[in-house]
């Protein structure tokens, strides 16, 4: 995931922290193919398609970026997971979206037969529970939260997860193993 050199990264955040007219648009750019590996490995959701478009959200997420004002990461590692926690954003707003549709959009209920419907949305709700227990997560153990978040929204690898957090690979291998017993718990 860490093609696009540090320095160069690094660098363009500098110049964004120096208020440069279009760094902020430069950083996208040389990051834009690194983000679109992150958005990609974070929208198939096991085998059955992708829940949204690649492009879409990499676009959406830059657009998010811009509205949200200063951007405060100091490298290369907090720019990408500072990114990989925007697109979780967007990942979980827009299951939220999907699943309000599927339910009728805020039109009034009409009953068609009595039989119960298979889950329909179980892709969207299981993205919003996964959220909602990374919250409590997050709330209870700071870097579990992060170790997950990096790991399941952002594609983050053990050994980047560890050189983001200035941790030892052994201590992400453990936070994970942790972490997903409690995710477990908290998910049943």
């Amino acid at each position: 995931m860490w093609g696009v050199a540090m320095s160069q990264i690094t660098e363009l955040l500098g110049r964004i922290q120096g208020d440069e007219a279009g760094a902020r648009d430069l950083l996208f750019a040389a990051a834009y193919e690194e983000l679109r590996q992150l958005a990609h490995s974070r929208l198939w959701d096991r085998g059955r398609g992708p829940l949204l478009d690649t492009t879409c959200l990499v676009h959406e997420a830059y657009l998010r970026c811009v509205r949200a004002g200063a951007l405060r990461a100091r490298d290369r590692r907090a720019f990408f997971s500072y990114a990989s926690r925007v697109m979780r954003a967007v990942i979980v707003d827009s299951a939220r979206e999907r699943l309000a549709e599927r339910r009728g959009g805020g039109l009034p209920q009409l009953t068609l037969s009595t039989e119960r419907v298979g889950n329909l949305a179980e892709g969207e709700e299981s993205i919003l529970k996964v959220h909602e227990a990374l919250e409590v997560l997050s709330q209870a153990d700071v870097r579990l939260g992060q170790v997950v978040e990096m790991r399941y929204f952002g594609g983050y690898s053990d050994r980047e997860i560890a050189e983001a957090l200035d941790v030892t690979e052994r201590t992400v291998e453990r936070d994970w193993v942790k972490a997903r017993l409690i995710l477990l718990q908290a998910l049943q």
